[in-house]
């Protein structure tokens, strides 16, 4: 019994240090990353405003009722979370900016799609403005997940989509 108490006491103890540390972490962060295509801008820029089929981290999709003017639909992973996303700018072949629509997630914040004509293609650059409102999520995010995993997998998917070695760049 003396084990069970020690080993709940420490995890405790471990889950407060996270606490605590991810709440002196800035909710708020940026992560930028880019990649290099063969792709002309408009062939990137359908491909990002099309139908997500392409994207690994993404089981299933749909679309939803636009809410004031703005595009809606929603994305499901592959452990079933479904986050809903809204369309915030959009400047056909260049720029596209979507922001987490769904209140009462530990996160949120927007993604902007910033694709611009490069020699020989087209370099899409990926800025996520995001912000981490539970203690122990950020902390997680900040020491495990990182901020750029997600915008790295999104370009590799992007390559991949075309057949292409994605090389990132910071």
């Amino acid at each position: 019994m003396k084990w069970v108490g020690i080993i709940l006491g420490s995890l405790v103890l471990v889950v407060a240090i996270m606490a605590v540390v991810g709440a002196m972490l800035p909710r708020g962060h940026r992560a930028t990353r880019q990649a290099h295509y063969r792709q002309k801008p408009e062939a990137i820029y359908f491909t990002l405003a099309g139908p997500v089929d392409w994207r690994t981290d993404v089981k299933a999709f749909g679309t939803l009722p636009d809410r004031d003017g703005r595009k809606q639909w929603w994305e499901q992973d592959s452990h079933g979370k479904k986050v809903t996303y809204e369309l915030v700018e959009d400047k056909m072949p260049s720029r596209r900016v979507v922001r987490i629509a769904d209140q009462g997630l530990p996160f949120g914040g927007t993604w902007t799609f910033d694709i611009a004509p490069a020699p020989e293609g087209s370099v899409v650059r990926i800025t996520e403005d995001g912000e981490v409102y539970n203690v122990i999520f950020r902390f997680m995010a900040r020491y495990f997940f990182g901020y750029y995993a997600s915008i790295e997998g999104y370009l590799r998917d992007l390559g991949r989509r075309f057949g292409e070695f994605t090389q990132i760049e910071g």
